[in-house]
């Protein structure tokens, strides 16, 4: 006998964030989709159930923003069940999860007409990859816009920490996602001398428009502009572009030259290319020589490597959240007290240049 038992949660709530409850029969995919949401600060899973009878018993206790729901579930369906779950919390989205209810399916037809908000095509076993990772999210954060956007721009804000460098500058990553091309270009304006360090650059862009990119960073700065590929030497005052399938990250070869490593593997986040990794191999190679910078965009990618940049003895500077279209990246490196300055983009590059020869 299968006895149908709630599985509980106990994630760290950020306020304001979208409360989620998940209901499926699967246990891998609640975990699956528990671990994509925790890795998005606007939405916390305060809940997860095997059916719907049960997800019922939470509803009528609990306050949930938001019913990720299967529509096969064991005794009653989610499709049953959708009316009661409107019901119990009026202001509720439901978004129908399930891998045979297809956009345009007749299931799709009748639960948007009972009230569902979207529907989720959910892949077979084993395909629960970045793809659906990123649509589910591009696809939640659609029915909860504002509400996202008021989360990931209310970060707790340590006050920048302004530790001496202990060296000079080596290398510079620059880091950026929502808003970062436009960033970019007032961030390479203030540059007013070459540096004479090479810069690696991570822009959340999809592959097709790599070469595009790199157009456009052409047109933004007289530093030499490269879509990096795996052997490149490191050379100074030369931009190295991640591409869009892979993470740019380097490792020191023959002789002590520096070169590209690109690393087709997504981040735990699900970021491709990931500036995560590039942080992190910049800390390996360059120690306190390393610095990044972290600009506009949504989610957190870019703390964990900035911690690995500050542990190595290098240093961080993040875009403000007065200037930035989402202070999700930048917040969270601001929030992880890993910062020694927060600044609009056109203030970084002469900032950048001063502290980076302080260590000389």
């Amino acid at each position: 006998m299968t006895v149908n038992m709630p599985i509980m949660t106990n994630i760290r709530r950020q306020q304001g964030a979208v409360r989620t409850l998940i209901v499926d029969d699967s246990v891998v995919v609640r975990t699956v989709i528990e671990r994509i949401l925790n890795n998005e600060p606007a939405y916390s899973v305060v809940h997860k159930s095997n059916s719907a009878e049960l997800a019922l018993g939470y509803l009528a206790d609990h306050a949930v923003d938001l019913v990720l729901l299967d529509i096969e579930l064991p005794g009653q369906s989610g499709l049953a069940a959708l009316p009661a779950i409107l019901k119990a919390q009026a202001d509720v989205k439901v978004a129908i999860l399930s891998g045979k209810c297809e956009e345009g399916s007749a299931a799709a037809v009748e639960a948007l007409a009972l009230g569902a908000s979207d529907i989720v095509s959910k892949p077979g076993s084993g395909s629960f990859g970045y793809q659906f990772s990123q649509g589910l999210i591009d696809r939640l954060n659609r029915l909860f816009d504002q509400r996202v956007m008021a989360v990931l721009s209310t970060a707790p804000v340590v006050p920048p920490v302004a530790r001496p460098a202990l060296q000079p500058l080596a290398c510079l990553g620059i880091g950026a996602s929502t808003g970062g091309i436009h960033a970019l270009g007032q961030l390479f304006e203030g540059l007013s001398a070459p540096m004479g360090v090479p810069l690696l650059l991570t822009q959340h862009l999809p592959a097709s428009f790599t070469v595009y990119f790199a157009q456009q960073l052409m047109r933004m700065t007289s530093l030499r502009v490269k879509v990096a590929e795996t052997g490149d030497i490191l050379l100074p005052d030369t931009i190295y572009v991640a591409p869009g399938d892979a993470n740019l990250q380097v490792r020191r070869g023959l002789h002590g030259r520096v070169m590209v490593q690109l690393n087709p593997e997504r981040t735990p986040a699900g970021n491709l290319p990931g500036v995560d990794p590039m942080f992190a191999s910049m800390a390996e190679v360059y120690g306190a020589g390393a610095a990044g910078v972290v600009l506009t965009g949504m989610g957190r990618d870019g703390t964990v490597g900035a911690r690995d940049i500050v542990a190595a003895g290098g240093w961080i500077v993040a875009q403000d959240e007065a200037s930035s279209v989402v202070w999700g990246m930048p917040g969270s490196v601001a929030g992880a007290g890993l910062t020694c300055a927060l600044m609009e983009p056109h203030q970084m590059m002469d900032f950048v240049a001063r502290r980076g020869r302080v260590g000389a």
